[in-house]
């Protein structure tokens, strides 16, 4: 399952600002600092993170087709900014859930597990 790109739309313009206030505080969120692959301008996106042994894990909720990804992909990773604390990562890697499930730990893993979504990328801690 996928979510219908006119919230992804409209997260980006009205949601995704008012989240960048405290997503990178709150335990289930974080801010992908990325810069754009064409224009070099400087992203910070507002996601559902979860942990891993050895970074994050993002499940792809609007598909594959997202312009972060892209970017990560393109520079082979950023930053995240989680409990106030930022890190690099690197290394993307976009699989099937299921197979990006064991890799999670934690409180949040049977969360991960149960999300309808087809499609996660998993980001090394740096």
């Amino acid at each position: 399952m996928q979510l219908p790109q006119w919230l992804a739309r409209f997260n980006r313009y009205f949601t995704n600002p008012v989240q960048r206030m405290w997503a990178g505080w709150a335990p289930t969120m974080g801010i992908l600092e990325h810069v754009g692959r064409k224009s070099g301008k400087p992203y910070r996106t507002p996601l559902t993170v979860f942990s891993t042994d050895d970074g994050v894990a993002i499940l792809l909720t609007y598909g594959p087709d997202r312009d972060w990804l892209k970017n990560i992909v393109s520079s082979n990773g950023g930053r995240m900014r989680r409990y106030g604390k930022t890190f690099a990562v690197t290394e993307p890697q976009v699989m099937p859930k299921a197979q990006a499930a064991g890799s999670v730990k934690g409180w949040m893993r049977p969360m991960f597990a149960l999300l309808p979504f087809e499609q996660a990328v998993l980001l090394k801690r740096a």
